[in-house]
């Protein structure tokens, strides 16, 4: 199988998956995305347009953030777009994008991590690794890549007992 564009556009949004260990206080706080160092470490050849648009935990995620991400994955030139987010909210922004008619066209798959990259021992990279190729090779749509599995954002929760994604009913 094929990708449908040699190129990629990477949203950074956040998340789990962006927090780093701040020494003095012991809080996981934001510093810089490490999107850069994640695809180092993978050493991918595809060509990905890395663009921060804010790092946020999506607790405090507002529905102007969402119109912010939904301008940003209309405006991409590319067809394949992944989103990183924080995954206690990552299944209302997928369905808020699934629900926008503009970006029909376009394939979108928000991915994120349980446990931040910078610590170790993180879900980060493969769950990154995934959204990237699922976003080349699904069809148009709104997607969440985890725990090795794509949903569609319609058919998708977060179960916090297990801390996994599962398929709805």
């Amino acid at each position: 199988m094929h990708p449908k564009d040699p190129k990629l556009t990477l949203l950074v949004t956040g998340g789990t998956l962006d927090k780093d260990y701040q020494t003095t206080t012991g809080a996981l706080v934001f510093s810089e995305t490490h999107l850069p160092a994640m695809l180092r470490q993978a050493n991918t050849t595809l060509a990905v347009e890395t663009r921060v648009l804010m790092l946020k935990d999506s607790l405090e995620m507002t529905d102007l953030d969402r119109d912010e991400i939904a301008q940003a994955c209309q405006d991409a030139d590319t067809e394949s777009i992944v989103i990183t987010h924080g995954t206690d909210t990552m299944v209302d922004t997928a369905l808020a994008l699934s629900e926008n008619a503009n970006l029909c066209n376009k394939t979108i798959v928000l991915t994120g991590a349980m446990r931040p990259f910078r610590l170790g021992e993180s879900d980060a990279c493969f769950n990154l690794g995934a959204a990237l190729t699922a976003a080349q090779l699904a069809q148009n749509g709104v997607y969440i890549a985890m725990n090795g599995e794509l949903f569609e954002a319609c058919r998708v929760m977060k179960n916090r007992q297990k801390g996994v994604f599962e398929l709805t009913v």
